[in-house]
């Protein structure tokens, strides 16, 4: 056990009403209450969140559509993954001054157990330990094995990413790059589609609230497309089916366009794709589907970014009150790169 002073002040944002279409501020509360760092049982750690992830899914959790994982109930802490430091431990595993990552939902402060699926110590000190949520964490995750297992790409094809610059997409299409790829993005605004191709190296890019949004991205496919990488679904989808070619793969790793619609399991890009005549290899995929290869690819993201050879961006909203306008601000394409909170810089 630490010298840890006995109670600590946590916040907490919950999801107060379920959602009705866009999320809004009322839909969320802040609570606090305190944590009594004397009351550690064994094996279990208290941690400081330090910065807070947010991500598309966490609107899929907030409905009460069949998904994947079990929905929220009106009165549950949003959930959420984060990186933090460990202010007391009753675990002979985990030590006090760790910084580890862990699924503490939209917290300041919370208790785990060494036992958590989720937990695990940050390993690379030459990295800022928010890369640890976006291109360390699970979106670089995404992109690299998803990349890994469901593009088979080969060096000369040609594919779009959606979200070029988010969380995954600007990763996906660096190791399409490296590969020998041509590679096309599609994203909302120029500003974002000339930090794709002047930061990252995309080819091209298109952003798809262009009136000619659909002849741009045929211009810039003239052989076609190989591969589609699919994150979004609505326009960007229907423009990128009519170009596929045959022996096509499109990994599907969300569609954020239909997140916040009362029936968005209508109209997905499974289900647009399986209704063509000639539908493409495709499949929705997650990443715990290679639980095995999470070490492997955290290792070769973090010294990519130690080498520059993988750039990134994030946009950073400061305060865990700021987390629900954050939150429905990229659900609009209002973030650009990965979108975190910085909860707390202090570790004590």
């Amino acid at each position: 056990m630490s010298n840890a002073k006995p109670n600590y002040l946590k916040q907490s944002i919950i999801m107060k009403h379920r959602p009705n279409g866009v999320p809004t501020l009322n839909d969320f509360a802040l609570e606090e209450n305190t944590i009594d760092a004397s009351s550690l049982k064994r094996g279990e750690l208290l941690i400081k969140v330090l910065y807070l992830s947010l991500d598309p899914y966490m609107r899929c959790r907030m409905s009460l559509a069949k998904s994947y994982a079990d929905p929220l109930q009106e009165g549950d802490i949003v959930t959420g993954e984060s990186v933090g430091v460990i202010l007391a431990s009753k675990s002979e595993q985990y030590k006090v001054g760790q910084t580890v990552c862990s699924m503490s939902g939209w917290q300041s402060h919370h208790v785990t157990h060494e036992t958590a699926p989720d937990l695990y110590a940050t390993f690379n000190d030459n990295i800022p330990l928010s890369t640890y949520l976006g291109i360390v964490g699970m979106p670089g995750r995404t992109a690299y094995l998803g990349f890994k297992h469901k593009a088979k790409a080969k060096s000369g094809e040609t594919i779009v990413v959606s979200a070029a610059s988010g969380a995954v997409g600007a990763i996906v299409g660096q190791l399409a790059k490296q590969q020998g790829l041509t590679v096309i993005g599609v994203a909302g605004s120029q500003q974002k589609c000339d930090y794709v191709t002047q930061q990252l190296g995309f080819d091209h890019c298109i952003s798809y609230l262009s009136d000619d949004f659909e002849d741009k991205l045929t211009a810039a496919c003239p052989k076609g497309v190989d591969i589609y990488w699919e994150g979004v679904g609505g326009r960007t989808l229907n423009a990128v089916i009519t170009l596929l070619n045959q022996g096509a793969r499109v990994p599907i790793c969300g569609f954020i366009a239909n997140y916040n619609n009362a029936q968005r399991l209508t109209g997905t890009p499974m289900q647009i794709i399986a209704a063509l005549e000639n539908p493409p290899e495709h499949g929705f995929f997650l990443v715990s589907d290679w639980l095995d290869e999470y070490i492997e690819a955290s290792e070769f993201l973090a010294q990519s970014v130690v080498e520059g050879s993988l750039k990134f961006r994030e946009s950073m909203a400061v305060g865990l009150e700021s987390a629900p306008s954050a939150f429905i601000g990229m659900l609009s394409g209002k973030n650009f790169g990965k979108q975190v909170v910085r909860v707390s810089i202090d570790v004590e």
